[in-house]
């Protein structure tokens, strides 16, 4: 299927507001652009980068790519298999003595360019996780090196994000074309059907197509941001003219959101789930999910402004910022009644690149949010399109909570776990948290008179 095709003119992937820099009259919005520099928001790519990401870092960071691609070539083995040969033990350690004995680089010069902090941000994360992940189980104290914690930390203090792998190393900028795209679309959305990944860690085309079915997942939501900013034009108008557009843009975002569940579903054409549990989900685990093990990381007295890092839950599809934002727009309230505990979603926006959480902030501070606009007007026809946009996010859950039963929880009981959670990557217990927000979604349709 292509999900290409019926989207919206490209005046309309003009995404959402920009944060007001100065006063905005008493009574408007700022609705000029959602796709605006401040939230590094595309109006063709959206949450991805407009062009594909850098692939290397300039030559004076090569130790570091070649130590990555030293680890990938190698087929460095999990620490955690049960049929480990001798020479798999020795090839790790080998390696892993290499990248403690690399010198400290400087990522001064890396602060120039945010695209250079990204991939120096994916490649060292990488390094990090193939280290961790590739000591012997019995060693229940890792020690990160400090060529790899002094410069992870440096340029995650500059990106604000977690000094571990997050879903923007993975899926946002671990992408590239197949073949580079016919010049005579340059305003379109990538192909779904042109994307590779530039890092994995197995080298399989199971670990190739998890990370895609996100990306174009990714790709194919920019439609759903240009509904977003349509809407709330119309919102700003108010009038009956408004009302039948909203009703309009809600169900064609609905059959977007229908879309997104397709693809999601797709994955299982891709990748086949015993190996994902038991091949590729270990090499992404943060520390959350690794409770046996403590992961430290040393050298951090010789920077001061360096501290232990507390947030260390590896990536996942919570660090979506799309998902997130259509929750924020259609209302969906995710916290959890009589605690004061961060809900997991709210904590995993940490793991989103910082312009794309201001985005999110920007998105729930809109003085007129579609939610009570739809209840205020007693309009059955909007209140019908509202409905069908939160039940076609329902489904795309319904969906989620069968993929983690089919790639977590059945994997992990058939492992012979059946008394402990299944947790996910984040560090949840996995099946019990996609319930909660499957029901926290359908909690959001409203009552139709």
């Amino acid at each position: 299927m292509d999900f290409l095709h019926n989207t919206l003119p490209l005046d309309h992937f003009l995404a959402l507001p920009r944060p007001d820099h100065g006063e905005v009259a008493v009574g408007t919005t700022d609705t000029s652009t959602l796709a605006a520099h401040d939230f590094d928001v595309d109006t063709r790519t959206g949450f991805m980068p407009p062009q594909p990401p850098l692939t290397r870092l300039p030559e004076q960071w090569e130790l570091w790519e070649t130590a990555l691609d030293d680890a990938l070539t190698s087929r460095l083995r999990l620490a955690e298999k049960d049929d480990l040969a001798e020479e798999d033990v020795a090839k790790s350690g080998r390696w892993r003595t290499r990248v403690s004995e690399l010198p400290i680089l400087s990522i001064e010069e890396l602060k120039q360019s945010e695209l250079l902090l990204r991939r120096a941000h994916h490649v060292l994360a990488w390094l990090m996780h193939l280290y961790i992940h590739s000591t012997p189980t019995a060693i229940t104290e890792i020690h990160i090196p400090p060529p790899i914690t002094l410069p992870l930390l440096q340029v995650s203090a500059q990106l604000q994000l977690p000094p571990v792998l997050t879903y923007s190393d993975d899926v946002l900028y671990n992408w590239a074309y197949k073949s580079p795209p016919s010049s005579d679309r340059p305003l379109a959305p990538p192909a779904l059907d042109n994307l590779r990944c530039l890092t994995l860690f197995t080298g399989t085309r199971d670990e190739e197509e998890f990370y895609l079915a996100s990306a174009r997942i990714e790709f194919r939501g920019v439609e759903a941001l240009g509904l977003m900013r349509a809407i709330m034009d119309e919102a700003f108008l108010g009038d009956a003219t408004a009302v039948r557009r909203i009703t309009a843009y809600l169900h064609a975002l609905a059959r977007v959101t229908a879309d997104l569940t397709a693809i999601l579903a797709a994955v299982r054409d891709g990748c086949d789930p015993a190996t994902f549990y038991h091949d590729i989900r270990p090499w992404f685990k943060g520390a959350d999910s690794d409770p046996r093990r403590r992961w430290v990381f040393d050298g951090l007295e010789r920077d001061p402004a360096l501290k232990q890092p507390l947030e260390l839950s590896g990536p996942s599809a919570g660090q979506s910022a799309l998902i997130h934002a259509l929750d924020v727009f259609l209302g969906v309230d995710h916290s959890a009644p009589g605690t004061r505990a961060v809900p997991f979603l709210t904590r995993m926006q940490s793991y989103m690149p910082r312009h794309h959480r201001a985005f999110l902030r920007h998105l729930g501070a809109s003085p007129r949010p579609l939610r009570a606009l739809v209840q205020a007007s007693r309009d059955a026809a909007l209140v019908g399109a509202y409905n069908a946009a939160v039940g076609a996010l329902k489904v795309f859950r319904d969906e989620h909570v069968r993929i983690v039963a089919l790639y977590i929880l059945g994997p992990s009981r058939r492992a012979g776990a059946p008394g402990a959670p299944a947790k996910g990557t984040g560090g949840t217990d996995a099946f019990k948290f996609v319930q909660g927000v499957r029901n926290q979604t359908a909690g959001a349709l409203l009552r139709q008179e």
